[in-house]
């Protein structure tokens, strides 16, 4: 079996693969392009880090692929939906690196706080002007969290233990869970408003893009300085520019950028901004673990059909795997659909198991059915395999059932969640072997779960679809499915569309008196 290594890789980790009798290493650090899609093809295992792409063109050329291990968190560089269509595993190593990231967060919140890059600059110049430096203190200073996942937890504990007081917005963390780790919770202009200091733990979606812009930086507490070592996207940085030298902002440390390199970035060229070269995992203890991590990984699947700290499927063998296939699939969709419809802290979780699906084994459908519920909120840094283990910190009840009465399918699923504005839940069931939705929040219906989908909570009165009809129309969005359930006097439609719709288009069919709300699903 060979394994192509195509970036820089750690003796240690090289040494695992090395020692393996049964594979073939091939390492091509800094492979071009070119050369990747030439040798490929006769590989059974890819490991990358930052550097390789593997679009859906590296995927198509890979006849043996099975495995592609990224020996870090991010799989942005790698096309997930391509591998899912290819069958290939897509593995990451979520953990070598966190201790390594939330240091490298306190390194640049004591530099910002210190001015300790500008000062090194003076004084190797041949100066001594230490009054041109004056920092603050970070003790009593209030430090605003955003986003508590682990390393936005270890953030919190080190930086409590200098004496900061720790605020956090975590919209998808119940507040007893952000009290347990000795901060407060807080709404999102509370903290800006409030924090001296600001870092960003969050993944980049439709959601957190440009989190801090115009509007939202002009929220934020005069003077305050912001940190980011999370990933680039997450502020505009033309509007950070602004604010720093309209005096609003302080200063910014910056590891991320929204183009690496940033090029013409202007905030490069500003001395109140520290910016390192996406160092937050750039020690020589993380770069050990996660490629000797990522590197058994590989070797366990390879030999033993083990898969560990998948994105794309839960750690089961792999034969099992080709027969949940299908029930981990519609059970992921079920997440999605419900995390998009209840975008809120979750208190509870049930699913049910009925007909064919109540055969099988739950564990690897849970696991989806979490993963699918947390992904919009958590990105990268959940998986198949730390989902129930994310749902317990963040203090969710699960609950798992086997049912008898399958409503007449031959196999059903039935996602149920609760929080704080209340319950809403899905079923899917399978009609010639592909996964359907046949019921949401009690509404019978039966639609695809792919492609961006719009669900509506209506008046049921006429007019409401020749109105939903002619403003998608008008945006030149063509409906691919439309179904309409009804029960005492409410309707809810739910439109699958071939281009997802902009909120001007949103705010336009809710404008229609019969429409209560309208929630855009992408799947």
């Amino acid at each position: 079996m060979k394994v192509l290594v195509s970036d820089t890789f750690s003796a240690e980790g090289l040494a695992q693969f090395e020692q393996a009798e049964d594979l073939e290493l091939l390492y091509r650090p800094g492979i071009e392009a070119d050369e990747l899609l030439d040798l490929v093809g006769d590989v059974d295992a890819l490991v990358v880090r930052g550097g390789t792409r593997v679009g859906a063109d590296v995927l198509d050329r890979a006849e043996k692929l099975r495995v592609v291990a990224r020996a870090g968190i991010g799989v942005e560089n790698i096309n997930l939906a391509a591998a899912n269509r290819k069958g290939v595993v897509v593995m990451n190593t979520p953990f070598g690196s966190t201790t390594t990231t939330a240091e490298h967060t306190l390194a640049m919140l004591f530099a910002l706080a210190r001015n300790i890059p500008q000062a090194h600059i003076s004084t190797t110049a041949g100066q001594w002007n230490k009054d041109d430096f004056l920092g603050i203190e970070l003790a009593g200073k209030t430090l605003g969290v955003i986003g508590a996942g682990k390393i936005g937890r270890l953030v919190i504990e080190r930086a409590r233990a200098m004496g900061m007081r720790t605020i956090v917005h975590d919209p998808y963390l119940a507040e007893e869970m952000i009290r347990q780790m000795g901060a407060e919770p807080a709404e999102f202009d509370q903290l800006l408003g409030g924090a001296d200091f600001i870092s960003l733990h969050v993944p980049l979606n439709a959601e957190t893009e440009h989190l801090l812009n115009r509007k939202t930086l002009n929220l934020c507490k005069q003077g305050c300085r912001i940190i980011n070592c999370a990933t680039g996207g997450l502020i505009d940085e033309e509007a950070l520019a602004e604010a720093i030298r309209e005096g609003r902002v302080a200063g910014a440390a910056l590891d991320v950028f929204s183009q690496e390199p940033p090029g013409d970035n202007p905030l490069l060229a500003m001395p109140e901004v520290i910016c390192t070269p996406h160092l937050r995992a750039a020690t020589r203890d993380a770069q050990i673990n996660v490629t000797v991590q990522a590197a058994r990984q590989v070797i366990a699947f390879l030999r033993h059909g083990e898969v560990s700290n998948a994105l794309n499927v839960p750690s089961i063998s792999t034969e099992l795997l080709a027969e949940l296939r299908p029930y981990i699939r519609l059970a992921e969709r079920l997440g999605l659909l419900l995390a998009q419809l209840c975008p809120e802290p979750l208190r509870k979780v049930r699913i049910d198991f009925a007909g064919e699906a109540a055969r099988h084994l739950m564990a690897p459908m849970t696991c989806a059915a979490l993963y699918g519920l947390m992904a919009p909120a958590v990105g990268s840094m959940v998986n198949y395999v730390n989902a129930p283990h994310l749902a317990r910190e963040r203090g969710i009840e699960v609950t798992e059932a086997k049912r008898s009465d399958s409503d007449g399918y031959s196999s059903l699923m039935r996602l149920s969640i609760e929080s704080d504005s209340g319950e809403h839940c899905a079923a899917g069931a399978f009609f010639g072997g592909k996964g359907r939705i046949v019921d949401i929040d009690g509404y019978p219906v039966e639609t695809t779960p792919d492609g961006p989908m719009l669900v509506l909570y209506n008046n049921d009165q006429p007019g409401v679809v020749g109105s939903i009809g002619q403003v998608l129309g008008q945006a030149h969005i063509n409906i691919a499915s439309m179904n309409l359930a009804r029960g005492e006097g409410r309707a809810l439609s739910v439109i699958r569309i071939d281009a997802p719709a902009t909120e001007q288009i949103l705010h336009q069919i809710t404008d229609h008196p019969a429409i209560d709300r309208v929630v855009q699903v992408i799947f």
